[in-house]
């Protein structure tokens, strides 16, 4: 199949669709406004599920998929409920029948990155003209290229969507979080206060009413190539988020004491993580989410990932969205002898129905994490202490657990 496929934006979806064409023979450019390949060394761990797996090991060129394993982190894929005084509500065992990472979101995308030379650094794409099978793309510095497919891969604040799809809406949900990390490597003595429970899974933290916490410990090794250079951007880490309904705290203050001071009352070793975290570390995050629209017809131009269907944290499921819509749309447009309109649409068909479930089940594991009085929360760990003692329950309940 003769094409020039144009990719709006390189983050993890952009970047792992223009590897599985490249890989195929297929004419790919991605076009990218950041200036250079390590102007996004920021980032928070990423839980990589059998979707996003098997999206990276069909796209990517097999030395590039071993060293995206061998970047990732040593912890198991378990996951926990805890309450606020760090007891046990529910754990989940590692899942034996699917694999799942810890990986860097710095080190994925050096991975993806990775003998990608099809990639224009400082381009702001600013809109598109079609004229029949032609489009022609138009940046902000002045500069056109031409394309047959037209991928807008730019995140949620999309450009392409928003001419596209200019009816696609994001709103806010009302919840608010601040994210950190606490890293591992600066004190020999931070590994021996930290419990065996929050480093060996990650957990949900039901906090007593109207918020709640989460924790993840990476430990990767992470080391790969940049621009020709061997960096480590692998300093091991554990991570944490709080979230709130109409959570009100300042930016630009010391997000760690705001938060501090809400979880005075937990169990101690909450508020430590938090206190003696990274102030640079720690962000504000106001969590928004895609409303789901209804189909449209398709054409030569696209979407992936947060551009269509961008969706709340909570669920830890929409990089891997990103990354199964890649597989997908990769999957179609080097299929043979196929129209290419057609397939866009048979792609778009299929991404719309677990994209726009995964905004939906994200949304409501938003409300569950972060809003609830105290009633509604005292009932929902009772229920959680309820399904881990009944063993035939709690498998039935989390048969899918982390795989979708």
């Amino acid at each position: 199949m003769t094409m020039k496929v144009a990719v709006i934006g390189g983050g993890i979806g952009g970047l792992c669709l223009a590897q599985g064409l490249k890989k195929e023979g297929i004419d790919v450019t991605v076009y990218e406004r950041d200036r250079s390949r390590t102007d996004r060394l920021q980032g928070y761990r990423i839980h990589i599920n059998p979707h996003g797996a098997q999206a990276l090991e069909e796209c990517l060129p097999p030395e590039a998929w071993e060293k995206f394993k061998a970047s990732c982190g040593t912890g198991g894929n378990g996951f926990g409920f805890l309450d606020d005084q760090l007891r046990e509500l529910l754990v989940l065992d590692p899942d034996p029948h699917h694999t799942h990472y810890s990986a860097s979101r710095i080190s994925l995308r050096q991975v993806l990155l990775h003998g990608l030379e099809e990639i224009e650094f400082d381009k702001r794409f600013e809109r598109y003209e079609q004229n029949g099978d032609h489009i022609t793309l138009h940046f902000t510095d002045g500069t056109t290229a031409t394309c047959d497919v037209l991928v807008g891969a730019d995140g949620a604040n999309s450009a392409v969507r928003g001419q596209y799809l200019p009816h696609a809406e994001r709103v806010d949900t009302g919840i608010t979080a601040v994210a950190g990390k606490l890293f591992l490597d600066e004190d020999d003595d931070v590994r021996t206060w930290i419990p065996e429970k929050l480093a060996v899974r990650a957990n949900s933290v039901i906090g007593p009413k109207d918020c709640g916490m989460f924790f993840a410990m990476h430990d990767g090794l992470g080391v790969t190539e940049a621009d020709g250079a061997l960096f480590d951007n692998t300093r091991p880490y554990l991570m944490w988020s709080y979230a709130a309904k109409d959570l009100e705290v300042h930016n630009g203050h010391d997000l760690r004491e705001q938060i501090a001071r809400r979880i005075r009352n937990w169990h101690p070793v909450y508020e430590r993580i938090v206190r003696e975290s990274h102030e640079e570390a720690t962000s504000l995050w106001p969590i928004r989410t895609s409303v789901p629209v209804a189909p449209w017809a398709p054409s030569r131009v696209t979407l992936l990932g947060d551009a269509i269907h961008s969706m709340t944290p909570m669920r830890g499921i929409g990089a891997n969205t990103a990354l199964r819509d890649a597989r997908h749309l990769y999957l179609a447009l080097t299929r043979k002898d196929c129209d290419v309109v057609h397939a866009i649409g048979g792609y778009e068909e299929r991404m719309r129905e677990y994209g726009f479930a995964a905004v939906r089940d994200s949304l409501r594991s938003a409300r569950q994490f972060a809003e609830g009085g105290a009633a509604a929360r005292t009932m929902f760990k009772t229920v959680l202490r309820v399904v881990g003692a009944v063993p035939p329950v709690k498998r039935a309940m989390f048969r899918d657990h982390g795989v979708d």
